[in-house]
């Protein structure tokens, strides 16, 4: 808000130019209060008399609909509501989004709160139950996250089916005062990108030079993809001529069978850049995969998996950049092996994830522009990149001392 003075009754401008209004009326007895900074259809309010015009409009509006007869929200338990979002509000969710909020519902919150109708549901209920899981049940404050995301979802149905006023719901989403949120951060949890160091890249590298996994090293490496895009990806995604791999599926289990199938956002499709060393890396790899044809071409056919492609066509395992030489799958699961082994031999934390961190943290300390990145990690929201440019790395550090040196 901004600290300009105040020029007409419940009007001010904002720091950026644009006009506000708010103001306080009584209705039914109760204090109603209103603040807007744009119009209902979004935009901001560009003069002055935009906004006055339409704080009168909104005071008329409510003085209105305090005459009219108030219709109650439906009574509908916690369970209802979420039952009825199953059926008619996540038609077009990802199958990994489907399983898990079903998972966290069947394991969880139908016993908690199934039964509960929804406006008999407090703030105090739901923060005591976040910190129960937190603290005392110590369960991971990201998995955590996922029921805040849960009641945010169930409530947001249940307001917009009129099952819920807007008093009620403002007080449990949208004040910041008053709204769930998230449990205090343990001072000795870490939330901070994890990356791997130059030292340990060097280690890594030895380890899975020559290895069935250098493939997908390499790729999370120089293109810091998902390792289900990483299984996922088929050899005709990889354009060597113009240095590029398009992203555009990704490997999922689902119901015990091994698929391909649409990527988790839109963002996520995408086309991602190769270095030399990626294209040169690939380019070899490819002639060998031609020498692989005739050496091994009966084991090939023999061992290859036939799995389902996006389109639900019948896909070969030949056709995935991630096959052994003899026509093996290898799969999301295939890193597992390996991140035990590297703990042994380097003492070093392996997963995955790692080197995507690793991707995005060194190309920000690159000074490489933020939207490039967030489109190059396939992000859907320019949030998420932000982390790597706020990570404190090594190489960061050693720019900042070059830096400090032309002062």
């Amino acid at each position: 808000m901004s600290n300009k003075e105040q020029t007409a009754k419940g009007v001010y401008q904002l720091d950026n130019g644009y006009w506000a209004y708010r103001f306080i009326i009584k209705v039914n007895g109760k204090n109603k209060a209103q603040k807007r900074v744009k119009d209902e259809l979004g935009n901001p309010f560009k003069t002055q008399k935009q906004a006055l015009r339409a704080r009168k409009a909104a005071i008329e509006k409510e003085k209105l609909n305090s005459l009219l007869p108030q219709q109650q929200p439906t009574k509908k338990t916690f369970a209802e509501v979420y039952d009825e979002y199953c059926t008619n509000g996540r038609s077009g969710k990802a199958y990994s989004t489907i399983k898990k909020q079903d998972s966290l519902w069947k394991n969880h919150l139908q016993k908690k709160f199934g039964d509960k109708y929804i406006e008999e549901i407090t703030v105090a209920e739901i923060q005591d139950y976040f910190e129960e899981l937190y603290y005392k049940e110590k369960r991971a404050y990201s998995y955590v996250e996922s029921f805040l995301k849960m009641f945010y979802l169930v409530f947001g149905q249940a307001y917009s089916r009129n099952y819920m006023n807007i008093d009620y719901y403002n007080k449990l989403c949208v004040n910041k005062d008053t709204k769930i949120h998230m449990p205090k951060l343990k001072i000795d949890d870490d939330l901070d990108i994890v990356y791997f160091t130059k030292e340990e890249i060097t280690q890594l590298e030895k380890y899975f030079r020559g290895k069935n996994a250098e493939t997908a090293y390499m790729l999370g490496r120089y293109c810091g993809l998902r390792i289900s895009e990483c299984f996922g990806l088929k050899w005709n995604n990889i354009n060597i001529a113009e240095s590029y791999i398009q992203i555009d599926r990704q490997m999922q289990y689902q119901d015990g069978l091994i698929k391909l199938v649409s990527l988790k956002t839109r963002n996520a499709k995408r086309k991602v850049y190769m270095c030399d060393i990626l294209r040169n890396y690939f380019i070899d790899l490819k002639r060998q995969q031609a020498t692989y044809v005739n050496i091994f071409k009966e084991q090939r056919q023999q061992n290859q998996t036939i799995i389902k492609d996006l389109d639900g066509s019948d896909l070969s395992s030949l056709e995935l950049v991630n096959t052994l030489p003899n026509g093996k799958l290898q799969t999301v699961n295939s890193m597992k092996y390996h991140s035990r082994c590297i703990k042994e031999q380097f003492s070093i934390q392996f997963k995955y994830h790692y080197l995507r961190h690793t991707y995005g943290t060194y190309l920000a300390a690159l000074n490489t522009p933020e939207y490039l990145l967030c489109n190059q990690m396939g992000h859907s929201s320019s949030n998420v990149t932000h982390k790597y440019y706020v990570a404190i790395s090594d190489l960061g550090i050693s720019v900042l001392k070059n830096n400090l040196e032309l002062l």
